[in-house]
């Protein structure tokens, strides 16, 4: 009776032991810190795209003043920020990309009309505005790239074995990379003269 116990006890323990072994090595931690890592990265894609989308309304003003008779440019940016909102209230990679890329194309057309009027170029107010921009623009591409690198890390760690068992066991799904379209992927060209 008293080796029943000792080899139950000793079966028990090396279950134990054998359990906790696969358990700290299954990765169901690490995907959650990678999940975090991702959520954390988009938040600052999001914080970026919108810092460029509320410096857009100051810029038109400034750009309005000289160029009152441009309407449809300045219609199109609102347009394009108002749809960039929606899409950054979505948290859709795709969504926020298809989005940004029209908030690009309608920010170059209202840089062209800028263009034509020389002695906005000298306004303080303009060239503080288009610093700003510039400045966001490198934020955006870091923030995306340090997203992409996030979602990279991730996807790898699900799908590598033994991990690959626990991304399954918790139904992690595969997250999506920020990928622009192809005719928003340059930011607006600023010409300073």
């Amino acid at each position: 009776m008293k080796f029943r116990k000792t080899f139950a006890f000793a079966l028990f323990f090396c279950v134990l032991i054998l359990s906790i072994s696969l358990l700290s090595g299954c990765g169901y931690n690490d995907i959650q810190t990678k999940d975090e890592d991702i959520n954390n990265k988009w938040a600052q894609v999001e914080t970026q795209l919108q810092r460029r989308a509320d410096l857009i309304p100051n810029l038109v003003n400034v750009v309005q003043s000289y160029a009152k008779h441009e309407r449809t440019v300045f219609k199109d940016v609102a347009d394009a920020r108002a749809r960039m909102s929606g899409a950054l209230q979505t948290n859709d990679p795709s969504k926020v990309a298809a989005a940004s890329g029209q908030f690009n194309s309608a920010l170059g057309r209202l840089l062209v009309v800028a263009e034509n009027y020389p002695q906005l170029k000298a306004d303080k107010e303009y060239t503080r505005l288009m610093d700003e921009l510039a400045g966001t623009e490198n934020r955006i591409a870091v923030s995306r790239m340090d997203y992409n690198n996030s979602v990279k890390a991730y996807n790898m760690e699900s799908r590598m074995f033994p991990t690959n068992l626990t991304a399954m066991a918790i139904h992690a799904q595969v997250h999506a990379y920020y990928n622009p379209p192809t005719e928003s992927q340059k930011a607006p060209v600023v010409h300073m003269e």
